[in-house]
């Protein structure tokens, strides 16, 4: 009865094994092609898988052998049959058995992957297959355009979040390969602190630099004693902050360009040092500008239209801008209203923002009263009409307060000129 039940233990035993062939084979082909889909159209996973795959198959034929070959042996009349309790390996004193279990060489399964050849243009692709490339844009060595920079550069991007116009600058020369060149937080930063501390509120930083970017290059050591030059000639820091936000080239002049910039103003219209500082805050650009038009406009006051001296530092301290008006524009408004209105040198002295409206205003509001009769600019005269009124007024408000006529009447006059 014992030979029957060792054959019987026997061809279980290879029948196992039979079995466990087959199903490693079938498992090796099953993985075999997982890893060739995978190398395909995931290169990068397919090596994760390879080892993860290795490391399981090689645990699990570890445990199948333990199982298959380390049943334990006994006898039963003289006969060998296998103890399926034990779990011991078999150590028999008369005979020691060894059973060789069939295994895949796992060793082959690199071989069999060959290399798949990259993907031609021409392959029609998954969506989620196009998800998992990532485009290189290289960049480029020349453009037109800071465009083609921005996404490669950090300075520019935060420049652009600051507030900054890189298409105003790009036209400009040499502006968009110097700041190509800046490290934000290296050259800009120190700058944007220091700005900030003159006065500058964060929404003025970015179209600051869109109009002066070179303030970027200059010496921070420089600028800080600039900015105390202002302070020492009593500029309040309320004025500075003003100055520096309207006229953003200011800072990049020399202290000694400076003091000579305040001489001349103060000599030309002979002012105190306290109206200088008021002129200057007011119109801060005359101090960055050329000063050519300044004195022309000086000289074309005072020789051709004949004002004195005295009457042109009262117009300049009203109407600043008029010293670096057009010379043209200048004249024409003065010869209309002087010689065609017949406004004294004395009212236009005292009313100089006439000089800020536009001449065809002027003279459509002036033809208009001429109509109606009511052309009066002798303030000694009922009905007077002063130049501020002419000039400043909206026209709904000159028709009703000084026309004394409808709005509708200006309009179809206006259409007859």
């Amino acid at each position: 009865m014992a030979l029957p039940v060792c054959q019987r233990s026997g061809r279980c035993l290879l029948s196992s094994l039979r079995h466990y062939a087959a199903f490693t084979k079938g498992r090796c082909d099953s993985i075999t092609g997982t890893l060739r889909h995978q190398r395909k159209n995931y290169p990068g996973l397919s090596q994760q898988f390879h080892c993860q795959y290795m490391t399981q198959n090689t645990a699990r034929n570890s445990i199948l052998l333990r199982r298959a070959g380390c049943a334990q042996y006994s006898t039963q009349d003289g006969v060998m049959v296998i103890d399926p309790e034990s779990n011991l390996p078999s150590i028999s004193q008369k005979q020691q058995r060894t059973v060789v279990m069939p295994r895949v060489d796992v060793g082959t399964l690199p071989e069999e992957l060959d290399d798949v050849p990259p993907l031609s243009p021409l392959d029609v692709i998954t969506e989620e297959e196009a998800a998992l490339i990532d485009p290189y844009i290289p960049i480029p060595p020349d453009s037109v355009t800071l465009r083609d920079y921005v996404d490669h550069s950090e300075t520019l991007q935060k420049l652009v979040v600051l507030g900054v116009d890189l298409s105003k600058l790009e036209k400009r020369p040499n502006v968009g390969t110097f700041l190509l060149k800046l490290d934000f937080e290296k050259d800009i930063s120190k700058i944007l602190f220091f700005l900030k501390d003159v006065g500058l509120e964060d929404s003025q930083l970015g179209p600051f630099l869109t109009k002066n970017p070179f303030i970027l290059s200059e010496d921070l050591d420089n600028l800080h004693k600039r900015v105390a030059y202002l302070s020492s000639r009593k500029f309040s820091s309320q004025a500075i902050a003003q100055i520096v936000s309207r006229a953003p080239y200011l800072l990049n002049f020399s202290v000694e360009r400076l003091d000579n910039r305040l001489g001349f103003f103060q000599k030309q219209l002979g002012l105190s040092a306290e109206k200088t500082r008021d002129i200057v805050t007011r119109l801060p650009r005359m101090v960055t500008g050329s000063l050519e038009p300044v004195k022309e406009n000086l000289k074309v006051l005072e020789i051709e239209l004949g004002f004195h001296k005295n009457e042109i530092q009262h117009i300049a301290l009203r109407v600043p801008k008029m010293l670096t008006a057009n010379k043209r524009r200048l004249t024409e408004t003065f010869d209309y209203v002087h010689n065609t209105m017949g406004i004294s040198h004395n009212l236009i002295t005292k009313f100089p923002q006439i000089f800020n409206t536009s001449l065809l205003k002027i003279k459509e509001r002036h033809q208009f009263l001429h109509f109606l009769g009511r052309a009066i600019y002798d303030p000694t005269l009922p009905n007077y009409v002063s130049l501020d009124k002419l000039a400043s007024m909206p026209n709904h408000v000159f028709c009703e307060d000084v026309a004394k006529a409808s709005i509708q009447d200006f309009e179809q006059f206006q259409k007859t000129m």
